[in-house]
């Protein structure tokens, strides 16, 4: 069986597409590379460099290599950017879903796991969120994952044969091979690591927030750990198992942002005190998902504890450092 990763040049999606390989499944990728990096591909799988928005690329990367299901990971996904483009968010993460959907019906697949976002549910006023949580999100960004969720909604009522999950999570870190790390300048643990490289002092943005340390608390998740969850998705739709319309990636408990500048420190052997700025607007005291039903039906469980995942993102960042930074194209 093949699945085509959409987005497989990135961080999350290469890191899906090597567990796809690992489980002894086919993987095809399609990649624009706006923020992707050739070299996150492994040589021996298929990689057609285009937009999804290019319907006939798409269909070629749908019948050139027998696919049989699609793990949708492509998309715009700066939740504050968003704001400032939301037409390109728009554009790139609902019109694309649509270009996609329409060539898997042309081509008769009808198997996809969708790479949503909790940013579905904006910042609601409860200490965990369930998939029940009423949906209310902040940005364009989160609003157009909402969006895509309802297109697979509508395509299952539509299409007899058609079956899809989404899979939804807060923040994605650490690394689950030395060659691939995050390059987003807009995720903290980049934002950090480039300080600390550059001499710098990190920043915790408010330090009076209703929680055990003062300090925002978050759902952090081990990127390999959401990697599998995707493959294990994908296996469960394949073997035609029922499956929920939607699942949270979820830790149960969270980080605080102090507890990660102290597991920085000590993965980095870098000696820092985090200044102190003021809050930024609109920051919640605590955000963190529940993973029972992912639990329950896609082997969902944290196999990484916090150290793991900045140890990991910090040595794939240095090994970044001494090799040449992939550029995206």
């Amino acid at each position: 069986m093949t699945w085509l990763v959409t987005g497989g040049a990135g961080y999350i999606g290469s890191h899906v597409v090597r567990a796809l390989t690992a489980a002894g499944l086919g993987a095809v990728v399609i990649d624009d590379l706006s923020s992707g990096h050739p070299g996150f591909v492994p040589d021996d799988v298929p990689f057609v460099r285009a937009s999804i928005l290019d319907a006939e690329a798409v269909r070629h990367a749908l019948t050139g290599h027998a696919v049989d299901g699609v793990i949708h990971v492509a998309g715009f996904k700066y939740a504050g950017v968003s704001v400032e483009r939301p037409l390109h968010t728009y554009t790139q993460n609902v019109t694309g879903t649509v270009t996609l959907l329409q060539q898997m019906a042309e081509t008769g697949v009808d198997k996809i796991v969708f790479s949503s976002s909790a940013a579905v549910y904006g910042a609601p006023d409860v200490d965990l969120v369930t998939e029940d949580t009423p949906k209310q999100p902040a940005s364009p960004y989160g609003e157009s994952k909402l969006v895509a969720e309802w297109l697979l909604a509508d395509q299952a009522k539509a299409r007899d044969s058609f079956v899809h999950t989404s899979l939804r999570y807060f923040n994605v870190v650490g690394s689950g091979h030395p060659r691939l790390y995050d390059t987003s300048p807009h995720n903290l643990f980049p934002i950090v690591f480039d300080t600390l490289l550059a001499g710098g002092t990190p920043t915790i943005f408010g330090d009076d927030y209703d929680t055990p340390d003062g300090t925002n608390v978050r759902d952090y998740v081990h990127v390999a750990d959401l990697a599998a969850a995707h493959v294990v998705a994908a296996t469960r739709l394949a073997a035609g198992r029922a499956v929920e319309p939607a699942y949270n990636l979820g830790s149960g408990d969270g980080s605080s942002v102090r507890e990660i500048m102290t597991a920085m420190a000590r993965a980095t052997k870098i000696d820092f005190t985090p200044a102190i700025g003021a809050r930024r607007p609109g920051d919640p005291d605590r955000i963190v998902a529940n993973g029972d039903l992912a639990a329950r039906d896609l082997d969902w469980t944290m196999r990484h504890d916090l150290l793991d995942m900045v140890t990991s993102a910090w040595q794939a960042r240095q090994a970044a450092t001494e090799a040449p930074r992939p550029a995206a194209q």
